[in-house]
């Protein structure tokens, strides 16, 4: 069976550049011979706020932890929002505690795709550098590459088609090493 490659990210804002660059990522992660399903961040929107002392969640949250219990890798997408990731991703992310007490905890034994898009250099590094912290955290293997992109450069098209050839290597090349780890060790690590 085709590995399963989840995206979870972008803003509450349509057609915003994060999702258009998890939109080019999970395109090539499909072309690389996976199956994906994105989460965007309008879904995330409807979530409220992981709260750890409440056991119920909603349908949308439900969703996207059975999703990510299904997963054998993961893209995450992101605006750099003072030299961090936004609380939108972030509240999805908090989510995953609910994995803690799975044969495969967390996201142990999955590879993890960063992107990270911001207004100028400065807050891709501290941003991607914070999303990668995170997924060592919950013992995923963030890939070699991670993605940053500078929104004050034009990246994409009016059609949303990826414009910087720079940019469309580091999404493809994310893409493929999410696929590439979840071929080779898949389920057989947790």
């Amino acid at each position: 069976m085709k590995p399963l490659v989840v995206g979870i990210g972008g803003t509450t804002r349509t057609g915003s550049t994060g999702e258009r660059a998890l939109h080019v990522a999970l395109d090539a992660a499909e072309e690389a011979g996976a199956r994906t399903l994105l989460f965007s961040g309008l879904f995330l929107a409807k979530m409220p706020i992981y709260a750890p002392e409440t056991r119920e969640r909603t349908a949308e949250q439900c969703e996207l932890v059975e999703a990510v219990r299904c997963a054998d890798g993961l893209i995450l997408a992101s605006p750099g929002y003072h030299g961090g990731i936004s609380g939108l991703v972030k509240n999805a992310l908090d989510l995953f505690e609910d994995l803690r007490d799975d044969k495969r905890c967390y996201l142990d034994g999955r590879a993890v795709g960063c992107i990270i898009t911001a207004n100028g250099w400065q807050t891709i590094g501290t941003a991607l550098l914070a999303l990668r912290s995170i997924v060592h955290a919950l013992r995923g293997w963030p890939t070699p590459l991670g993605a940053g992109l500078n929104t004050a450069e034009a990246i994409f098209d009016a059609s949303g088609a990826c414009a910087d050839r720079a940019a469309l290597m580091q999404l493809t090349t994310v893409a493929r090493q999410v696929v590439e780890f979840a071929e080779k060790w898949g389920r057989g690590m947790g």
